[in-house]
């Protein structure tokens, strides 16, 4: 019974950091896009990185459940079942495999969290960008020039002002 809980956590496990992968992938793609203000590619990018993380929430409820009936069997904390607990309690090969996986999966996580750090700086920097060019749009189109000029000379300033209706980006 045993042997059938571990294989099925260790095959959850593999799909786990397979799909974490393309996680990464995504999220580097999404930096090139973002930098490149390639903004068809990003949405595209946005999408499957939605999906992704969908399979993943997926995979890691399935991860718990594995996690805890092995923990059981094997006398590991059930309330928060760990990978490395649990492969001391193990011992032997499979407490190498779970080890492998464990650090595998660390390493992608923090490559992840470090990645999406930087995106949202760059996300952050477009939107500001894109937020003052809207407001030297609306400053234009309002209509923000000093009327008077050098020695008290008449400019006439814009008869029709805009209004900016929107500033989604």
């Amino acid at each position: 019974m045993k042997e059938k809980i571990f294989t099925k956590l260790v095959g959850n496990l593999e799909e786990l950091t397979k799909q974490y992968r393309l996680l990464l992938d995504c999220v580097r793609k999404e930096k090139e896009f973002l930098i490149q203000t390639q903004i068809i590619k990003l949405n595209e990018n946005n999408s499957l990185k939605e999906t992704i993380l969908f399979k993943i929430r997926g995979l890691d409820g399935l991860r718990l459940n594995y996690a805890v009936e092995l923990a059981q069997h094997v006398g590991a904390d059930t309330v928060e079942p760990r990978l490395l607990e649990i492969a001391q309690k193990i011992g032997g090969a499979e407490a190498d495999r779970l080890r492998s996986i464990h650090s595998t999966l660390e390493i992608l996580t923090k490559r992840l969290v470090d990645i999406n750090k930087d995106n949202a700086q760059y996300a952050e920097s477009a939107l500001n960008n894109v937020n003052s060019a809207m407001q030297n749009i609306k400053d234009t189109l309002m209509g923000s020039q000093k009327t008077y000029q050098k020695k008290g000379a008449y400019q006439p300033s814009f008869d029709k002002a805009g209004h900016l209706v929107s500033k989604e980006a």
